[in-house]
């Protein structure tokens, strides 16, 4: 594969404010985990027939919950810690080399590409730093913290409860198709236009 040129590659300073922008989602996804848990352990919560203790927000429909996840967003994969947790650091890894060489003109893919590193550092950190790691009789790693409840009514279901990380790998994961979508990025349709007027003339 073809090194990308300094005409195509996107500047190290484009590549440092999304490193930036990363680090404040964390930041937010960190904080409002702590800040929500905190508050609820004081709060007047509601028992919903289901059994849920929530904390309506937007009426029903909206409501901070507490929720220690072991899996991945969502709550999938709950039984294979010690798969999910090595993933997320090689994500890491993989996502911060492709934020480097995010090449001009894909600017949608950028953006996907942040907000995947910054959710899976948010869960990584409670995966390594809220709980209590190797000890006998509890899971080998840390839980994720989800608070993020929202109950759809008329067919009396709950959402799989999440936070600010999980949203933000999920939106990532949608632009990222998206970012697919979007035809050629501007130096490859340069590139094709040359090839095409050279084969004309």
């Amino acid at each position: 594969m073809a090194e990308a040129s300094p005409a195509t590659s996107r500047p190290l300073r484009c590549s440092l404010a999304a490193f930036a922008c990363a680090a404040a989602l964390v930041a937010l996804d960190l904080w409002s985990k702590a800040a929500v848990f905190r508050f609820l352990e004081h709060a007047d919560l509601q028992v919903t027939a289901s059994g849920y203790a929530r904390y309506p927000v937007v009426g029903n429909w909206l409501a901070f919950m507490r929720n220690l996840n072991y899996g991945a967003a969502f709550g999938q994969g709950a039984g294979l810690p010690w798969l999910l947790v090595p993933l997320r650091g090689v994500a890491l890894i993989v996502v911060s080399y492709l934020i480097l060489r995010a090449p001009r003109g894909k600017t949608l893919y950028l953006i996907a590409l942040v907000l995947i590193l910054a959710g899976a550092a948010g869960n990584l950190y409670d995966n390594l730093f809220n709980g209590e790691l190797f000890v006998e009789g509890h899971p080998p790693f840390g839980p994720v913290r989800d608070f993020i409840d929202v109950y759809f009514g008329i067919w009396d279901w709950h959402f799989a409860t999440f936070n600010v990380a999980d949203a933000c790998i999920s939106v990532g994961a949608l632009l990222m198709i998206l970012s697919g979508m979007g035809g050629k990025a501007p130096e490859e349709a340069e590139a094709s236009e040359g090839s095409e007027a050279e084969v004309a003339a």
